[in-house]
């Protein structure tokens, strides 16, 4: 009897859990790739950075004071999100066996001693990419006013110009994302880590 009462009360703690789309809070993604969430709308931007530690002090100076100015005068909300990869490198491997086929012995060792190189890199999971991403909101307005999502859209636009203004000086290359099928990927990658690796 007591098991029943059990079983019984964890359906209905089952029924009360919501569902994921209702936890993360997407209304939809507009054609402009701008997010509507329940209470705001965010702008997702990309960012391929520069490799720093291969430059002269010079240009690490000019880089900083360029980040600094742009941390100074972009004054609004924003989230930094990186996000690793785990490279399929089987393809590469075996092209590498495909080589080493026509190859004399002393090549063959050091083609096998590269594989075991990289077999090893991928099993430490060291062999990643890495996508950065920078997020960006508009302000709470009153969602009483004529054209709320215009000019929350054109808000969030002026804010990517001035990031890519900003970050160009750096060095970095900054694209919008647009696309609501790389706009999904983003999120479903963010929530489920366990497959990006």
């Amino acid at each position: 009897m007591n098991g029943r009462k059990e079983a019984i009360d964890i359906i209905k703690t089952s029924k009360k859990i919501s569902s994921t789309q209702s936890w993360i809070q997407i209304e939809t993604v507009l054609e402009n790739g701008v997010i509507k969430t329940e209470d705001k709308y965010i702008k997702i931007i990309k960012i391929l950075p520069i490799n720093f530690s291969l430059k002269s002090e010079l240009e690490k100076e000019a880089i900083l004071n360029s980040y600094k100015l742009f941390l100074k005068t972009f004054n609004s909300k924003m989230q930094i999100l990186i996000q690793s990869k785990k490279e399929d490198l089987s393809k590469h491997i075996s092209c590498v066996k495909n080589h080493q086929k026509n190859e004399n012995e002393k090549i063959k060792k050091i083609s096998e001693k590269y594989i075991s190189f990289i077999n090893e890199l991928n099993k430490n999971k060291k062999s990643s990419t890495k996508n950065y991403y920078i997020i960006i909101e508009s302000k709470s307005y009153n969602k009483e006013v004529d054209n709320y999502e215009n000019i929350c859209c054109n808000e969030l636009n002026e804010k990517y110009v001035k990031i890519k203004e900003c970050l160009s000086r750096c060095g970095n290359m900054i694209t919008e994302i647009n696309e609501k099928a790389k706009i999904k990927n983003i999120y479903y990658y963010f929530f489920n880590t366990q497959n990006y690796f």
